[in-house]
């Protein structure tokens, strides 16, 4: 039987009440991959600093690779696993560097995930962060090009098949814009910096990238949010990252249909797509709308700061309040029952034509 595909989306930076936080959308990808076959997911949804969870059949897809995955010009090839390569700032102090490296070995020695050397990048990053007016994070890389070489240096010499970043962010965020981010009712005032970061290395070189930010510990916060509190728990947030990158598909480049494996995973297989309802215009989606065979989910409860809703873009969708009922229609739709007719109040059939 053909295995049924799932997508959950909850994008970046945009303060997303579920999957804005610290891995606090890990509980809904583990509960939608209990009802199809394979979830395809992206970093901002699975990481969660020192938490993860082992999710067999859940693919881990960087957002820039996502977007040429749903646009049908790259595929998903599974792997047992990858070799990871670790790409640090140079702007990380000796300090907060060895608390990462001692991250890394802890995640060799007792998870058995397979890592390269390390590289420090030839000059500091220089991560700058910013907002927009309407409270969409985003941010600049000072030194992209010492970013890529390094990535070259992993990739080329030490044979990373995947690469994690570690990036020094500034500890002197605008104040209030933390303080509401860590108690779960502002946007990550980094999410956006760091997908540039990722972005840029899976578009140079096609191959899975996730980042960790490095920061200095903040100080203790009683009235911290349970959303936000993953991030509290150590020196690095690094864990999470190797984890998901440990078995991160590989990118099958250039549509390459005719090239393609058994178990190789293309858009036109993806059934259905779960997104927050006022989230409609990220690439991913919009290219998944013109899959006639991808049925997509939208989410109400969780409202972001912006509102680009399905409609206006022509999209159909079937929209539900909660996550636990997008899951409920994920398992109705697998088992090839309309979810419309899990109601008291079924229309009846009607003519097409007037007699």
């Amino acid at each position: 039987m053909r295995q049924y595909t799932a997508i959950l989306i909850i994008p970046t930076g945009i303060g997303a009440a579920i999957g804005g936080y610290a891995g606090d959308a890990l509980p809904v990808a583990k509960a939608a991959s209990q009802v199809c076959d394979r979830l395809i997911t992206h970093p901002n949804v699975l990481n969660g600093a020192s938490l993860y969870w082992n999710l067999p059949n859940t693919f881990y897809v960087e957002g820039y690779g996502l977007d040429k995955f749903a646009a049908g010009w790259w595929g998903l090839r599974p792997v047992h696993q990858n070799r990871i390569g670790l790409l640090l700032d140079q702007g990380i102090e000796p300090e907060l560097r060895l608390r990462h490296l001692q991250a890394a070995d802890a995640a060799r020695a007792t998870l058995g995930l397979s890592m390269t050397d390390y590289v420090i990048t030839d000059a500091p990053l220089n991560v700058e962060l910013r907002q927009s007016a309407s409270g969409i994070s985003w941010g600049t890389i000072g030194n992209p090009d010492s970013l890529l070489r390094a990535a070259e240096v992993l990739i080329k010499k030490a044979g990373a098949q995947a690469i994690a970043v570690v990036a020094r962010f500034p500890d002197t965020l605008d104040e209030q814009a933390d303080q509401n981010y860590r108690q779960g009712k502002g946007v990550d005032p980094i999410a956006g910096a760091e997908a540039v970061i990722s972005h840029l290395i899976v578009r140079t070189f096609q191959v899975p990238c996730a980042h960790s930010p490095a920061f200095l510990p903040s100080p203790v916060d009683s009235n911290l949010s349970p959303r936000s509190a993953a991030e509290e728990l150590g020196y690095t947030f690094l864990p999470c990252v190797l984890v998901g990158l440990s078995r991160a598909p590989q990118f099958i480049t250039g549509r390459s249909y005719e090239l393609s494996e058994f178990g190789d995973i293309w858009a036109n297989q993806v059934d259905a797509a779960i997104v927050p309802a006022t989230a409609c215009g990220n690439s991913a989606l919009l290219s998944l709308s013109q899959n006639r065979r991808c049925q997509i989910i939208t989410v109400e409860e969780n409202h972001t700061q912006v509102d680009v809703r399905p409609q206006p873009l022509g999209i159909k969708s079937i929209q539900v309040k909660t996550y636990l009922e997008a899951v409920g229609v994920l398992a109705a739709l697998k088992a090839g029952i309309n979810p419309s007719v899990l109601s008291p109040n079924i229309s009846p059939l009607q003519s097409l034509i007037n007699s």
